[in-house]
């Protein structure tokens, strides 16, 4: 007879999602029993890092990515990074395990009436399947809700004596070969509007977002942008790479706020949005919405999104898709001079630390190994880190897109296990780290080659940035003094370093392309207050 358990496994494997991420409790051991052969569990020692892992991995191969929780303590533990995957759009099916059925109601220890209450609003969709044999279709449901656009996070809580309930095997057959497929091509009226509009334009923007997230996407949109002769900006606060940073287009990252973005869009008669909210913004500087006389057009896929935007006109549909239509109806020449290209200002390496986050960057990104991806959790010099660093695919950087720290660490341990023929690089601050530390157990387990640069400013740094800004006096919390992330890394099994002059600091960069495992190297930075918006 076929249980629960062996249909579920089964059906995992027809659909990919042989790679778990866990960390289990009494509620999952069920779902593990016989574990199969063929898959791979990655443990972690806390749900956020396993969440954050899960979430670098389905970033990295663009691919949903199956998260095994315990219990709603367990799922209350991942809250925050489920945050920055919604935020990200990043396809994940998140499982949690319940109580037995029958003990659900009596308030046992481990169960939780209300399970699929505790990710909200962090889910695009959440449930329970109301029968032991409703598991698979449940299961197959939250997949095809994970994936189609906006792709995001899913829940579903599986009650632990489900497991081992007999299977109905005509109605599971029926699952393992269903396609639901996106289908977001616009309507040739449409496109052929816009496009009229666009050629139009006298000095037109083009402004990019998470959305451009795989290589067709990503390229048609460098075509598009360099047949319309557009000065391209990447949308505020961007979770992944979605332009080259070094063509000569590229103007740099919107700021979040509203004053910045209409400030840094002067000059521009007519903005096309793709792939992008109108806008994210995060610091609070009212002013007008656009420029006068801007007009402006988003394409995107989340019909939330679109709806949600104060200004501008939206098309909801595949953006890939329309970049190619576009490209076919835009004219040959655009009869338009293109935008001169930024500046890159020059940056010497003191000889000894600390050393200024420009300067940093500057020498990572001539000492990068070719092929290797980038994590950004150094929120207190995000804008150093956009003006120096040479990104050119998708999928090639991740940042914490809800701004919740914790994601940066482990996200690397997943980009890792997602290729771990490819070098990984996390840029963390030494406040963020913490939230995510125990993702270097993993990555010595697994032997990755990961380089965890740790920048110590001894603080949080974006926030003392916040308080000259808003004007706070005297606020506690902000400094960070005794941390050694040396002797932590040390303790999880990671080889680390601390570096104080010039010459090491290089020495230690030029080894991230030749790495048999991870290692951690701790780098002086100055406090360098930044301005958002």
């Amino acid at each position: 007879m076929a249980t629960i358990r062996n249909v579920v496994h089964d059906l995992l494997r027809t659909w990919g999602l042989t790679t778990v991420f866990g960390n289990p409790g009494s509620n999952e051991l069920p779902f593990l029993d016989g574990f199969p052969p063929d898959f791979r569990y990655i443990l972690g020692l806390h749900e956020g890092a396993v969440l954050a892992m899960a979430d670098g991995y389905a970033q990295a191969t663009g691919r949903p990515a199956l998260v095994n929780l315990h219990s709603a303590a367990g799922l209350g533990h991942a809250v925050g990074n489920l945050a920055n995957a919604r935020a990200s759009h990043t396809p994940l099916v998140v499982t949690a395990g319940q109580q037995s059925r029958s003990m659900v109601g009596l308030n046992a220890v481990l169960g939780e009436p209300d399970l699929v209450r505790v990710p909200e609003p962090q889910v695009k969709w959440a449930c329970e399947p109301a029968t032991a044999q409703d598991v698979p279709r449940a299961l197959s449901e939250a997949l095809h809700r994970a994936t189609l656009p906006p792709a995001g996070p899913v829940f579903v809580s599986l009650p632990m004596d489900d497991w081992a309930q007999p299977a109905d095997a005509d109605a599971v057959a029926m699952l393992a070969g269903r396609q639901v497929r996106w289908v977001g091509a616009a309507d040739p009226d449409v496109v052929g509007e816009l496009a009229g509009r666009m050629a139009a334009a006298r000095t037109p923007a083009l402004v990019v977002g998470p959305e451009v997230d795989d290589e067709l996407a990503f390229d048609r949109v460098v075509m598009l942008a360099e047949r319309w002769l557009a000065a391209v900006w990447t949308a505020p606060t961007p979770p992944r790479c979605p332009f080259p940073t070094r063509h000569p287009q590229w103007r740099g990252v919107l700021p979040p706020s509203i004053a910045g973005v209409a400030e840094h869009l002067t000059g521009h008669d007519f903005v096309l949005v793709l792939g992008a909210p109108v806008f994210r913004y995060h610091a609070h500087r009212p002013g007008p919405w656009l420029p006068e006389g801007t007009e402006l057009v988003a394409v995107g896929s989340d019909p939330g999104s679109a709806a949600r935007a104060p200004f501008g006109d939206a098309l909801v549909g595949d953006v890939a898709a329309i970049a190619g239509q576009l490209l076919h109806a835009l004219p040959e020449e655009a009869g338009r001079s293109l935008p001169e290209p930024r500046t890159i200002p020059d940056a010497q390496l003191p000889d000894e630390a600390p050393f200024p986050a420009d300067a940093l960057f500057a020498a990572l990104t001539e000492a990068m190994p070719a092929r290797a991806r980038l994590v950004n959790e150094s929120t207190a010099n995000t804008a150093q880190f956009w003006t120096h660093l040479d990104l050119r695919a998708p999928r090639s950087l991740l940042f914490p897109a809800a701004g919740g720290l914790g994601f940066g660490l482990p996200a690397a341990v997943g980009i890792a296990l997602a290729d771990p023929e490819r070098p990984v690089v996390a840029v963390l601050g030494d406040g963020a780290a913490q939230y995510g530390i125990t993702g270097l157990w993993t990555a010595a387990q697994h032997r990755l080659p990961i380089t965890f640069l740790v920048l110590r400013n001894g603080g949080y740094g974006a926030l003392r940035g916040f308080v000259d800004q808003m004007g706070v006096q005297n606020a506690p919390g902000l400094d960070l003094p005794d941390l050694d992330a040396v002797r932590i890394a040390e303790g999880y099994g990671v080889p680390a370093c601390r570096v104080s002059t010039a010459r090491e600091l290089k020495a230690e960069l030029a080894a991230m392309g030749s790495l048999d495992g991870p290692r951690l190297v701790e780098v002086p930075v100055p406090a360098e207050l930044r301005r958002l918006g």
